[in-house]
């Protein structure tokens, strides 16, 4: 049991009112702790250590600053274990998943900006007399709101050119899953990062979250999580004129023609519906298969299902843990039973599992496959963001096409055929920041990173993080 400490120009401070929540590991509902129920005030402190200490932090070279960035990632690639099991205990992913994926991407990101930084370049116009050329410097202080599904992952997404760029950040994790965030701002005290250059502030988003994106002296926000969440947090930016990243839900579709590599390619598909338990926003929920090999398809993929092993999330062998709260547990439950009131068929799952105690008291869902829907129905137009997919067939490429594009999201979506043209046509026509083609989850840290319609705005990775995190500008000199 840990009780979390808010991290505030390099010291561990609790909560100025004293007001904290509880921290329950989802897979045994069993204590893990306390995290700060912090507020406007502990905000307030946070953002005023890192104005002060953004002047120096600016001014270092980049070099210096990539030093600091790989210091960190050397911490963390230290106590890798460590940071997964903390993962697995907090959000109730798989300790393989923590360990193969989230962990080794943390790492991963900070390297990555550390190397980015060193390589960048500004351009430059010449005309006759005169020579423009392109600057870029830091902000200032940066707000960064990171998710629960995949917490250290893609808070350092955030942090790690934040503070390769030369800015300050101020962060908020999920109040659900900040144990791993909170083991982080130990490794920034450890190597003796300068205070108020990375401050950790714990809590839910009406409190700490609302009073960061809606301070004036913070100048941009970079979040991912809910749409909804999203549009408050782009009315309460408004009035300032922050600089906005918003990387929201998903509906992602899946396209499988019936030249598609079954063979290859099912195991991968499998994975694309429940890995992290579906709580991940680049997950396939909706799978379109063309009619000739509709029924093989179904088959096959659900024979796999039925073979994930479902239950105690640091078991090496298991493929599928524990949703991250009841709430969200209870939201899935609907979503499967409401499917079933509209007619679906379901081939397996939505139940929940007969587990040995102290994991007959966590939050598992048995992965859910169904058929059977209209694609107008909640089921196949909202995001439910669990173990749950839906199959459907169609029957020629303008038809699964238009299908495909006929939710609100845009995140990701893959297309798995052997028509190399086929490929490059469908990828182009559907509406969605991400597509994959015969892969999913294959990440290239330089590529855009990001959603269409209600999936978010702005790109992250590579120069596009380098960009967001830099104003701009233009300076002429006459000659």
């Amino acid at each position: 049991m840990v009780d979390l400490q808010n991290f505030i120009n390099g010291q561990f401070q609790a909560p100025l009112d004293g007001t904290y929540l509880e921290n329950r590991n989802p897979a045994t509902r069993e204590s893990l702790g306390a995290v700060p129920d912090s507020k406007a005030e502990d905000i307030e402190r946070a953002v005023t250590a890192a104005q002060a200490a953004f002047p120096a932090w600016s001014a270092t070279s980049p070099e210096q600053r990539a030093g600091w960035l790989h210091k960190i990632a050397n911490s963390i690639e230290a106590n890798l274990e460590e940071f997964a099991a903390l993962e697995s205990q907090d959000q109730g992913k798989p300790i393989s998943v923590a360990r193969t994926v989230d962990i080794p991407r943390v790492v991963a990101n900070f390297r990555f900006f550390a190397g980015a930084i060193l390589h960048e370049a500004s351009e430059s116009h010449h005309r006759p007399g005169s020579i423009n050329y392109t600057y870029r410097k830091p902000i200032g202080v940066a707000g960064l709101i990171s998710p629960w599904n995949l917490p250290l992952y893609l808070l350092t997404w955030k942090i790690a050119p934040a503070l390769a760029t030369g800015n300050t950040a101020v962060c908020k994790p999920s109040e659900w899953t900040s144990l791993t965030a909170f083991r982080l701002s130990q490794i920034m005290a450890d190597i003796d990062l300068p205070p108020g250059v990375c401050n950790l502030v714990f809590g839910t988003g009406p409190h700490a979250g609302a009073a960061l994106t809606g301070h004036p002296d913070v100048p941009l926000i970079s979040f991912t999580g809910g749409t909804a969440t999203a549009q408050a947090i782009m009315s309460a930016s408004a009035p300032h004129f922050k600089k906005l990243s918003l990387e929201l839900g998903g509906k992602n579709p899946a396209l499988i023609f019936d030249d598609a590599d079954l063979d290859r390619h099912l195991p991968t598909l499998v994975r694309a519906s429940f890995a992290n338990q579906g709580e991940i926003c680049l997950c396939n929920s909706r799978i379109y298969v063309q009619r000739a090999l509709y029924a093989e398809f179904v088959e096959r993929f659900v024979a796999a299902v039925r073979l994930l092993k479902v239950g105690d999330p640091s078991d090496p062998l298991t493929q599928i843990g524990a949703l991250v709260s009841e709430p969200h547990w209870q939201k899935v439950r609907r979503y499967v039973a409401l499917a079933k009131e509209l007619g679906a068929t379901v081939h397996c799952g939505g139940d929940v599992p007969e587990l040995q105690p102290p994991f007959d008291r966590g939050f598992f869902l048995n992965p859910c496959v169904f058929t059977g829907l209209e694609d107008s129905c909640p089921v196949i137009q909202e995001e439910i963001f669990g173990p749950v997919v839906t199959i459907s067939p169609f029957d020629n490429e303008s038809e699964v096409i238009q299908r495909a594009n006929n939710v609100r999201y845009g995140l990701a979506a893959s297309v798995w055929t052997q028509d190399l043209s086929r490929a490059h046509r469908v990828a182009q026509a559907l509406q969605s920041g991400i597509v994959w083609v015969n892969t999913w989850m294959n990440r290239d840290l330089r590529t855009p990173f990001g959603g269409m319609k209600a999936s978010g705005m702005g790109r992250e990775g590579g120069h596009y993080s380098l960009d967001f995190y830099s104003e701009t500008q233009n300076i002429c000199i006459e000659f």
